[in-house]
């Protein structure tokens, strides 16, 4: 099992910046990708970003290329989402989760991902 804890969220005016942190343990050595969605209210799961736990691969839904930025710190087990120019339409419950067993690339699919965090709330106010 993998136990994943997410942190960082917040109240941010528009143009602002935060940076989501996603802490794991267990058997992360069972996992393979990590990857960040967020949903917002009466709205499904949507991908954000994702990345190799090497590092050697990261992708970004469209909307937020340019502004964020999925790093991770394999020494402590750690997956980052630096936000910056926060937009209202940003605002959403965002979701660590870990994949296993994938050999190359990254999923898109929220359905592919094993392990979830509780989430954390990010609202961006106008």
């Amino acid at each position: 099992q993998v136990q994943l804890v997410e942190s960082g969220g917040g109240l941010v005016p528009a143009g602002g910046s935060l940076r989501l942190s996603c802490a794991a343990s267990g058997r992360t050595r069972s996992t393979a990708v990590m990857g960040w969605f967020r949903q917002a209210p009466g709205k499904e799961r949507d991908f954000v970003a994702a990345i190799r736990w090497s590092g050697s691969t990261t992708s970004y839904t469209d909307s937020v290329k340019g502004r964020f930025t999925i790093s991770v710190d394999n020494a402590g087990n750690t997956v980052y989402l630096q936000m910056n120019n926060l937009k209202p339409e940003d605002t959403a419950v965002y979701y660590c989760a870990a994949e296993r067993l994938r050999l190359a690339g990254i999923s898109f699919d929220s359905n592919n991902y094993d392990y979830w965090g509780q989430g954390t709330q990010v609202t961006v106010s106008s």
